[in-house]
């Protein structure tokens, strides 16, 4: 049998008159007239078939049954403050909490971070690498970006761009693979370069969709456990590898990679930054999200079409 509790509006217009003793003082702090007050404490008596209060010239004051509710409420009501006080202060602190891919977070987020602790010193973000999907109420996470097709119903979704592949290597390579710019697919028959989560599937993607499947078939592949290790032996002339394009921006400008056949595909898959639905949009929420949608809307028109 299910236990009764009394209405909450009269009950918390109780516990409010119980504590400070004063309808006046009760009414300044609920943010209603004396008379609301009044009709919400009648309203409890009724429910409970007792009195509790007496009213007098001066006021009111506690029946002897009012003063052993009142013992009883008004800790129940004190631990429900200091409940709700605790949980709200865990996204009021000056940290941002971001659950990312490493490769993300190295070769996009990281290089771009300075500008935000330049225009928000305030706030320090905390990035966590973490590959397995992330659980907002147990991580305690503000954000998380993954690549996939959007969130969830638990989630609020926003795009930031579209994953986009395509071959990448050093120019050192390249020229020593393929001398013959014409004819850029010799390199497709050196070293494959694969990184752990992002299998062969994305080569044979590319190869299928540019006519390079033959040459990719027997290739040898060397296998990484990171895109940015797999990036990484491309620059140093350990072979090719399939590229993020909204990624190597960087790399690319730098000339430490290249693409040898500016090809690129879209993968079907985008960039999203997820957050709660149901959490409190605290300002650093909000400061965050407008800030990393901005650097985002900067790099889409910088990927190529496809």
């Amino acid at each position: 049998m299910s236990k009764k509790i009394p209405p909450m509006n009269p009950l918390r217009a109780f516990y409010v008159v119980a504590r400070t003793k004063s309808l006046t003082k009760a009414a300044k702090e609920l943010h209603v007239g004396q008379s609301a007050i009044s009709k919400q404490l009648d309203v409890l008596e009724k429910y409970l078939g007792v009195k509790l209060f007496r009213r007098e010239q001066r006021g009111i004051s506690l029946t002897d049954i009012g003063e052993e509710l009142g013992e009883r409420i008004i800790p129940a009501f004190d631990q429900i403050a200091d409940a709700t006080h605790s949980i709200m202060e865990q996204g009021n602190d000056n940290k941002i909490r971001v659950h990312t891919y490493t490769t993300f977070a190295a070769k996009w987020l990281i290089p771009r971070l300075e500008s935000f602790q330049k225009k928000y010193p305030e706030f320090s973000v905390l990035i966590i690498n973490l590959v397995k999907d992330i659980d907002f109420e147990r991580d305690r996470i503000d954000f998380s970006i993954q690549l996939g097709s959007g969130g969830n119903p638990d989630t609020e979704a926003d795009l930031l761009f579209d994953d986009i592949i395509e071959p990448v290597c050093s120019s050192a390579f390249l020229r020593k693979h393929a001398p013959e710019t014409a004819y850029p697919q010799a390199i497709l028959r050196t070293r494959l370069l694969v990184s752990h989560y992002r299998p062969k599937g994305e080569w044979k993607m590319w190869a299928k969709a540019h006519g390079h499947l033959a040459d990719i078939a027997d290739t040898h592949q060397m296998n990484f456990s990171s895109s940015v290790l797999t990036w990484q032996a491309a620059m140093d002339g350990l072979g090719v590898a399939i590229g993020q394009v909204a990624l190597l921006m960087g790399d690319i400008e730098e000339g430490s990679l290249l693409y040898p056949f500016k090809q690129p595909v879209r993968t079907g898959l985008s960039f999203y930054l997820l957050r709660p639905k149901v959490r409190r949009e605290a300002r650093k929420i909000t400061l965050f999200r407008d800030w990393i949608l901005s650097e985002a809307a900067a790099t889409r028109p910088l990927l190529p079409d496809c």
